[in-house]
Protein backbone atom coordinates (compact mmCIF):
# COMPACT_ATOMS: atom_id res chain seq x y z
CA UNK A 1 0.00 0.00 0.00
CA UNK A 2 2.88 2.36 0.77
CA UNK A 3 4.36 1.59 -2.63
CA UNK A 4 1.13 2.66 -4.37
CA UNK A 5 1.07 5.84 -2.30
CA UNK A 6 4.65 6.57 -3.33
CA UNK A 7 3.83 6.02 -7.01
CA UNK A 8 0.76 8.29 -6.79
CA UNK A 9 2.82 11.01 -5.11
CA UNK A 10 5.54 10.73 -7.74
CA UNK A 11 2.97 10.89 -10.55
CA UNK A 12 1.40 14.01 -9.02
CA UNK A 13 4.82 15.68 -8.79
CA UNK A 14 5.57 14.86 -12.41
CA UNK A 15 2.20 16.23 -13.52
CA UNK A 16 2.85 19.50 -11.70
CA UNK A 17 6.44 19.89 -12.96
CA UNK A 18 5.58 22.05 -16.01
CA UNK A 19 3.83 24.55 -13.75
CA UNK A 20 6.99 24.93 -11.69
CA UNK A 21 9.10 25.78 -14.71
CA UNK A 22 6.61 28.20 -16.29
CA UNK A 23 7.86 31.76 -16.23
CA UNK A 24 5.67 34.41 -14.62
CA UNK A 25 4.66 37.24 -16.96
CA UNK A 26 3.72 40.38 -15.07
CA UNK A 27 0.37 41.80 -16.14
CA UNK A 28 0.45 45.17 -17.85
CA UNK A 29 -2.01 47.60 -16.22
CA UNK A 30 -4.56 49.12 -18.56
CA UNK A 31 -5.40 52.80 -18.54
CA UNK A 32 -8.73 53.79 -17.04
CA UNK A 33 -11.41 55.04 -19.37
CA UNK A 34 -13.23 58.33 -18.81
CA UNK A 35 -16.37 56.37 -17.93
CA UNK A 36 -14.54 54.44 -15.22
CA UNK A 37 -13.16 57.67 -13.77
CA UNK A 38 -16.64 59.21 -13.75
CA UNK A 39 -18.16 56.23 -11.93
CA UNK A 40 -15.28 56.26 -9.42
CA UNK A 41 -15.84 59.96 -8.76
CA UNK A 42 -19.59 59.44 -8.29
CA UNK A 43 -18.95 56.51 -5.97
CA UNK A 44 -16.48 58.55 -3.92
CA UNK A 45 -18.94 61.43 -3.54
CA UNK A 46 -21.72 59.00 -2.58
CA UNK A 47 -19.47 57.42 0.06
CA UNK A 48 -18.58 60.81 1.56
CA UNK A 49 -22.25 61.83 1.63
CA UNK A 50 -23.18 58.54 3.31
CA UNK A 51 -20.47 59.05 5.94
CA UNK A 52 -21.74 62.57 6.67
CA UNK A 53 -25.32 61.28 7.03
CA UNK A 54 -24.22 58.51 9.40
CA UNK A 55 -22.15 60.97 11.45
CA UNK A 56 -25.15 63.28 11.86
CA UNK A 57 -27.44 60.40 12.83
CA UNK A 58 -24.97 59.17 15.45
CA UNK A 59 -24.37 62.67 16.82
CA UNK A 60 -28.12 63.16 17.48
CA UNK A 61 -28.38 60.12 19.73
Amino acid sequence: MRFLNLIATFAALLAAAPAWTAEFDRPIPQAQSATAELWFALGSVALIVALIVVQRLVARR
